[in-house]
């Protein structure tokens, strides 16, 4: 089945709801034979769509297949041009290097890589990513910004509160951002965001905004070095997650979000972001590449910069740093 033939086609379904649509309908909406309605609904069935087939009136899509098939993501996009463009593969060593490659040829800003499996998923400082298949959002996206490179490590918490607003909306469950890069629940991670810069000296060629986000996992699927520190979206909503619906959420936030940023700076996005925070007004310990820094986290500036003052009243400012709770 085509591409965008499947995508028109899921389209339609999805927009009907509980009312069944004509196989004539569709037909001739797309120019086609009802032989290859029929070809392709069986199709849908057999990569796991729940599709209701009603004598003489027509499909009913009761359960769509919870994958991250490019037409299904495409058909639940509400955006301009995050998303229009995929590229997906089933396993990839990383979305990262492919997004990178994609961006140097030229594709288009919104353009996603997107797999159902990271075999050598990675996150800050090269960190390994535990990416199973079928069980989480293994993306990348490819954004553009007209800005200065000195505005670009803003487009990480730009990027968080996408995530957040998305998996608010999709889950019920509102996340907590702590800084600089991951999304927690309960205080367990779910969620790492990984942004990569291609750039001249003063101006951002493209922006890699690699995301992960552990869906669908049962406990039992992360290793056991890190099953008291991570978490899944199902863990904690208490149902399974539509991996694609959430994917076109997140983008439908990334794309609004980036272009006011750009349009009108970071102080409504700050507004949020710092809602969501549950780095600030925690006594905390940033540890850097130079230094150890102890105390409490009193604000971001429009810069992204974290301010920490210290216990002997200095503060400090911090631009990326891994974070630690103290007591």
């Amino acid at each position: 089945m085509s591409g965008n033939f499947k995508y028109e086609l899921l389209k339609r379904l999805q927009a009907a709801g509980n009312e069944p649509l004509s196989g004539q309908q569709i037909a001739d909406e797309l120019n086609i034979s009802r032989t290859a309605i029929w070809k392709h609904i069986n199709q849908l069935k057999e990569e796991g769509y729940e599709i209701e087939t009603i004598r003489k009136k027509g499909y009913i899509l009761k359960q769509a297949a919870n994958n991250l098939d490019p037409a299904k993501i495409k058909a639940l996009l509400e955006t301009t041009h995050f998303g229009h463009t995929i590229f997906y593969e089933e396993v990839l060593d990383s979305t990262q290097p492919t997004a990178h490659r994609l961006a140097q040829e030229g594709a288009k800003e919104g353009t996603l890589v997107i797999c159902e499996e990271q075999t050598a998923g990675r996150g800050r400082m090269m960190r390994e990513w535990q990416s199973q298949k079928g069980k989480g959002i293994w993306m990348s996206v490819i954004l553009r910004p007209d800005v200065p490179t000195h505005k670009a490590p803003q487009f990480t918490l730009v990027a968080a509160v996408a995530v957040a607003r998305g998996i608010e909306d999709v889950t019920g469950v509102r996340p907590a951002i702590k800084w600089p890069n991951d999304l927690l629940i309960n205080g367990l991670k779910c969620t790492g965001i990984l942004t990569e810069m291609q750039s001249e000296p003063d101006l951002v060629n493209a922006l890699i905004m690699g995301i992960g986000i552990n869906v669908n996992h049962e406990q039992q699927d992360f290793p056991e070095e890190i099953q008291g520190i991570a978490t899944s979206l199902k863990l904690q909503a208490g149902k399974e997650i539509d991996r694609a619906e959430l994917t076109a959420r997140i983008l439908f936030y990334l794309e609004r979000y980036s272009a006011e940023y750009v349009i009108e700076g970071f102080e409504n996005i700050k507004k949020q972001w710092e809602s969501y925070s549950c780095t600030l007004g925690q006594r905390i310990k940033a540890t850097t590449l130079r230094d150890v820094l102890i105390g409490e986290a009193v604000e971001i500036t429009d810069d992204g910069v974290l301010k920490i003052k210290l216990d002997n009243g200095e503060i400090k400012g911090v631009y990326s740093a891994d974070i630690s709770l103290e007591p």
